[in-house]
């Protein structure tokens, strides 16, 4: 297949997952936007208390990446049944996930105080937190079911239900935070609510359309029964990949801690450029999801060829997304910042003025977020999970954290030293996974026992 080929293939296939990814993060990014109109103090408190919740989220979310490129390489090879066995058990260890990290949403409010947040900062993220932390387990069982489709390339209808579900989730909040058309004034709270609901409604959409549409996988028959080598093999890849993740995730929210430090305003105007910087991930992210479909099809058939020249066009692709989202942070900062804040708020011009140094270090970290992002893809397509795990947790934990404090605070740099410290992160991160992916995994691809 010639490069335009694959570019072709990769904006059919990861167009509709990048969409997907969009609408998904709508629903935060609505939260955001909304609790922003209605107090910085509340803002501060979701951007807290949703920092916390994704970290926890992403650990389990491996189980669901795993069933990607299983699925992904089943197809490839012609296995039907494998298909079925590694869904089933990616579900099964996701529910058993979220049972057991239940207790760290549920009592919340003293870890974030351990943490050295703001009394009611913490108080209203934990509020928060009680209701919205049961979106646990149909959020995990719907990435399951995604990553099932996705790597079947149903991505059409990913794209719809992730549309949907977003559409759902900003009029449950409208009506709920604000009050409106007669629903009783919730602020946080409704947040909260509207995203439970939005979760639920996503799960049980996305089964219905699975068991109606894929009948010969009959992926809830005989549900209850364990298949134990498969849920073997769906852990030993999940749990480097939910590490990964997680590694990156302790990142984000390290940084949120650190500006929860700084004060109300720091935070707010760090829940606004972050909400910003992910948008333009989330495109990244679809990206790496095809990528690693594409890279799972060429590994279960063993052609190394078509992997290569697949990951030099998704590479490229990657690029030109930083390069856009790099000139609209530096060229119109404000204007972007101000679609999160209510015109008449006294506190709106020190989030901007913050807001927008912190955009101008998200436009240094965009091309190494994106590279990090793809070279992870192609890694879980071609299943090289353990090594990148380490690589991720070295960059993150042994890098990027301590330099968010060292410039942040030791230095007295303040919110944009917290920000360099991830730009030092994510270059680790992005440089070192590239090299793993080009100068070793692609090699064993095709290559004989």
């Amino acid at each position: 297949m010639p490069l335009r080929g694959h570019a072709r293939a990769v904006a059919v296939l990861g167009l509709p997952l990048i969409g997907g990814h969009v609408a998904q993060f709508a629903i935060g990014l609505t939260d955001t936007v909304m609790l922003g109109w209605y107090g910085v103090a509340e803002l501060a408190a979701v951007t807290l208390g949703s920092s916390y919740f994704f970290s926890i989220f992403l650990l389990g979310s491996g189980f669901a990446f795993a069933v990607m490129p299983m699925v992904a390489a089943a197809a490839g090879a012609g296995e039907e049944r494998q298909i079925r066995r590694s869904t089933r058990m990616g579900l099964w260890l996701s529910l058993a996930y979220g049972a057991a990290a239940m207790p760290l949403l549920w009592w919340s409010e003293p870890i974030l105080l351990l943490l050295g947040q703001e009394a009611q900062v913490a108080h209203d993220a934990a509020e928060y937190l009680r209701i919205a932390g049961w979106a646990l387990f149909p959020a995990l069982l719907y990435m399951v079911a995604k990553s099932y489709l996705a790597a079947l390339e149903r991505t059409q209808i990913v794209l719809w239900l992730s549309v949907f579900a977003a559409v759902i989730n900003a009029l449950v909040n409208y009506a709920l935070i604000f009050g409106n058309w007669g629903a009783p004034e919730l602020g946080i709270t409704g947040a909260a609510i509207a995203s439970l609901v939005t979760n639920g409604v996503s799960f049980v959409l996305v089964l219905a359309y699975a068991l109606r549409a894929l009948p010969q996988h009959e992926l809830l028959k005989n549900f209850q029964r364990p298949d134990w080598e498969m849920l073997g093999k769906v852990f030993r890849m999940g749990t480097p990949i939910g590490l990964t993740t997680l590694a990156e995730a302790s990142l984000f929210a390290a940084s949120a801690m650190m500006m929860g430090w700084l004060g109300t305003v720091p935070l707010a105007a760090h829940g606004i450029a972050i909400s910003l910087g992910g948008l333009t991930f989330m495109v990244h992210l679809g990206l790496s999801n095809a990528a690693t479909i594409r890279a799972g099809n060429a590994f279960g058939r063993g052609d190394r060829e078509h992997l290569a020249r697949g990951g030099k066009v998704v590479t490229v692709m990657s690029l030109l997304v930083s390069a856009v989202a790099i000139v609209l942070f530096l060229t119109i900062p404000d204007a972007l910042m101000s679609l999160f804040l209510d015109a008449d708020d006294p506190q709106k011009d020190a989030i901007l003025l913050i807001g927008g140094v912190l955009l101008a270090a998200a436009a240094l970290f965009q091309l190494m977020d994106g590279m990090q992002a793809v070279a992870l893809g192609l890694l879980r397509g071609v299943q090289d999970t353990g090594v990148p795990m380490v690589i991720a947790a070295l960059s993150y934990w042994a890098v990027g954290i301590p330099a968010s404090y060292v410039f942040g605070f030791m230095l007295g740099w303040g919110g944009v030293g917290v920000w360099m410290g991830l730009v030092a992160g994510l270059t680790t991160a992005g440089l070192f996974l590239m090299l793993r992916f080009w100068r070793r995994s692609i090699k064993a691809v095709g290559a004989p026992a």
